[in-house]
């Protein structure tokens, strides 16, 4: 881990291939995802997430989508009974290959107002 990452916190890049033919599937995820704004902020604090963005890149026929990260350690992960989490499994099921590519943090930069509330929001 990089010395500028504290202890206990997880910094994540993550990419998942698009499944071939399912660019549409991805759509209606990131559309889901968007209309359902409120309902997905609302289960961050569970996760101790304090930032979760998500990228498309089309290039050539793949298309991808990276999902980034910055959470404690110790938040929960999906929970199934909820609507959002059970719906936002079954998208990713649709639309994805399985599994995830995982890059290495370097360095995490962040100004101290911003690092003083990610570190309060995710480590509490």
């Amino acid at each position: 881990m990089s010395s500028s990452i504290p202890e206990g916190l997880i910094v994540e890049l993550s990419r998942a291939k698009v499944k071939p033919g399912a660019s549409g599937e991805a759509d209606k995820w990131m559309k889901m995802l968007n209309d359902r704004i409120d309902e997905c902020v609302a289960t961050l604090d569970r996760e101790r997430m304090a930032i979760e963005i998500v990228f498309r890149l089309r290039e050539g026929e793949d298309d991808y989508l990276y999902w980034v990260q910055v959470r404690g350690k110790n938040g929960a992960g999906l929970d199934e009974s909820l609507p959002i989490d059970r719906d936002h499994i079954a998208q990713g099921r649709r639309t994805k290959e399985p599994g995830w590519v995982e890059a290495e943090p370097q360095v995490l930069m962040l100004p101290e107002p911003v690092r003083k509330a990610v570190l309060d929001w995710a480590l509490r």
